[in-house]
């Protein structure tokens, strides 16, 4: 692993990859304090997207070929139901107890490379995931359930709390459709 990098990664110096079997020996030098993490990353993530359960991509740092962060996406849905959300689709004539979302089931930094924007530029790299998705099949959301110390990180990023919870994860969202909406009206692309 390099020294420490002490500035902002550019995301210029990033490669995104889908994790694959030749990445299987990067994946134990990748750093966290976090074992839950770490084990998803070396022991899960292969046989998961093997599953199609989850996509997990790679963010290697080009200048040294570090395996920096991770980011584990799934489909899902965002479950409304006793939520303040509810009452605001069904103001909108939308009855559903849930909502297509696309969930962050994992995000990482390796340790070397926290606070260099990686994890900001993931986030946003997650919002392309689900602005193209949008395109072929509709998903409203973004979901994470969000770990208590990640809990600012995400608020940060302009998620908020669907409901909140005395132990475990916390489930965020972020709203997309005015996202969607600002791009539509110009005829661009997201990024």
């Amino acid at each position: 692993m390099s020294n420490k990098i002490k500035e902002s990664i550019p995301i210029d110096d990033i490669e995104i990859k889908p994790i694959h079997y030749k990445h299987k020996t990067l994946l134990n030098q990748f750093k966290t304090n976090n074992k839950e993490l770490k084990d998803f990353l070396t022991e899960d993530a292969l046989n998961n997207q093997e599953m199609c359960i989850s996509k997990t991509y790679l963010w290697f740092y080009k200048p040294t070929g570090d395996l920096i962060s991770y980011v584990t996406l799934m489909a899902d849905a965002i479950r409304i139901q006793g939520t303040h959300l509810q009452s605001y689709f069904r103001e909108q004539g939308i009855p559903y107890k849930s909502l297509p979302a696309l969930k962050i089931g994992r995000l990482c930094v390796d340790e070397q490379f926290e606070r260099k924007s990686i994890g900001t530029q993931t986030t946003l790299f997650t919002m392309t995931k689900a602005f193209e998705l949008n395109k072929i099949a509709s998903c409203r959301f973004i979901i994470v359930d969000a770990k208590r110390e990640a809990v600012n990180f995400y608020k940060k990023k302009g998620f908020s709390i669907l409901r909140y919870r005395d132990k475990g994860t916390i489930p965020m969202y972020y709203d997309m459709v005015a996202i969607y909406k600002y791009f539509e009206e110009r005829k661009e692309n997201l990024f």
